[in-house]
């Protein structure tokens, strides 16, 4: 297991669609591309979709190749593959950060998520989001209130991983 993505940033997007990935996001890209250090620009995969819900999806190489192989562990033929296939490999984008350390998201992803002058991009483990800045901010903080409400005020997000009476 390689290195994992952390923390959130904020970047611009012009209208060509560049957008700088964070030097810490591509340390781990590097990491994470079979190709480096031989080759100093590092791969990535970005995932698309409906099934998203207004965000992509960015992994390294490394991670797209064990999706890749939980995909052709199902049956051949199966449903489960075919969908598999469709909804992951079908709506994979590879792309490479360039010298500046910038990517340029094609017009349909970022018409997707709905894209236009800043981006944010959130750490998830083994990947990251890429959200339109103003769309996350709602989202992250209707997921606050909710959490806020349920606990009355009082959560503590390591209660997720170590649930009280789990020790």
């Amino acid at each position: 297991m390689g290195l994992s993505f952390r923390g959130e940033f904020n970047q611009k997007v012009d209208g060509k669609g560049r957008m700088s990935i964070p030097a810490d996001f591509r340390v781990v890209l590097a990491d994470g591309d079979p190709r480096s250090p031989e080759n100093p620009l590092p791969r990535m995969v970005v995932l698309h979709g409906p099934h998203l819900k207004n965000c992509l999806h960015a992994y390294t190489i490394e991670a797209m190749e064990e999706i890749e192989e939980g995909i052709k562990a199902l049956p051949r033929g199966s449903e489960a593959r075919k969908r598999a296939s469709r909804m992951i490999l079908g709506k994979s984008w590879d792309t490479e950060v360039d010298k500046d350390g910038r990517i340029v998201l094609p017009q349909r992803l970022r018409q997707q998520i709905g894209l236009t002058g800043e981006a944010t991009m959130a750490a998830m483990g083994d990947f990251f989001e890429i959200w339109n800045a103003e769309t996350y901010a709602e989202v992250e903080a209707a997921e606050a209130a909710a959490m806020e409400a349920e606990f009355d005020g009082d959560f503590d997000p390591l209660s997720l991983i170590y649930p009280p009476g789990s020790e």
